[in-house]
């Protein structure tokens, strides 16, 4: 009989836990959206942080939760953004594809005020009385924009000077902020030239420090017939509102300072 009570009793204690294991697993579930590992299926598992969420997951979730639109995702294809825009029921609006845009032509034809031989990063060399360069604005070329591209869309020239592949280029915008300069910005692809030069010093002064430096002669500005070139603080500016991609800027350019993107 003992032997029995024991059975009975252990029987009624693990149908009594069972029932509450059943109950609090129903109340304490963590119900998740189907749509979430749809959408994380269609990711490219960068997770580089360019649409600012915490990776490919935050981004997934954030999108979910409507705090970033479906084709936020800079690493992601064309495709992937449609499709997650699918799941979400909605429909991206048609937009040109943006590249990054380096602005600067100096590279060999500027001229070195000392030699740097620290750590190979624009960032460390500006902070040494603002870089090697002779000119204020001008790429170091230590190749800060290349090691920061998670797409491999940057490299560098023989002449020092950073080379964007456009097909590579998500637009990411992690070029734009580790290049002390201030060199690069993103352009769509209809947005075909650009000026390579930041500097706004006079024609005098930048002619001491690079063959390549806008010069400020105005052939551009009065060449454009659009009026979408003006010459501003000493360096030519493009007014895209008004820009047809025409190309004369670039051809009448005594020192190639516009160039085509």
């Amino acid at each position: 009989m003992a032997i029995l009570a024991a059975v009975l009793t252990l029987g009624a204690l693990g149908a009594l836990f069972g029932a509450g294991l059943a109950f609090a697993s129903r109340k304490l579930a963590v119900h998740t959206d189907l749509r979430l590992e749809k959408i994380m299926g269609l990711l490219p598992g960068a997770n580089c942080g360019a649409c600012g969420a915490a990776g490919c997951f935050g981004f997934a979730e954030a999108v979910l939760k409507g705090e970033l639109p479906p084709d936020a995702c800079r690493a992601g294809d064309e495709s992937a953004k449609r499709e997650i825009a699918a799941i979400l029921g909605k429909k991206l609006d048609k937009s040109s594809k943006r590249v990054a845009v380096s602005h600067c032509r100096g590279g060999a034809n500027a001229a070195e005020r000392y030699i740097y031989s620290g750590l190979k990063d624009c960032r460390a060399a500006a902070a040494l009385l603002g870089g090697p360069k002779k000119c204020p604005s001008g790429c170091i070329g230590l190749g800060t924009c290349v090691t920061v591209c998670s797409f491999n869309a940057i490299s560098m020239g023989k002449d020092g000077l950073p080379r964007v592949d456009k097909n590579k280029c998500r637009a990411c915008g992690k070029c734009v902020s580790a290049c002390p300069k201030r060199l690069f910005s993103l352009r769509t692809q209809e947005q075909k030239v650009s000026v390579a030069c930041r500097s706004l010093d006079t024609a005098a002064v930048k002619r001491g420090y690079c063959k390549s430096a806008c010069i400020a002669c105005r052939r551009c500005e009065k060449t454009c017939r659009y009026g979408a070139v003006k010459v501003e603080n000493n360096l030519a500016v493009i007014d895209y509102a008004k820009c047809t991609s025409c190309m004369e800027c670039v051809e009448v350019c005594p020192v190639k300072a516009i160039a085509v993107l």
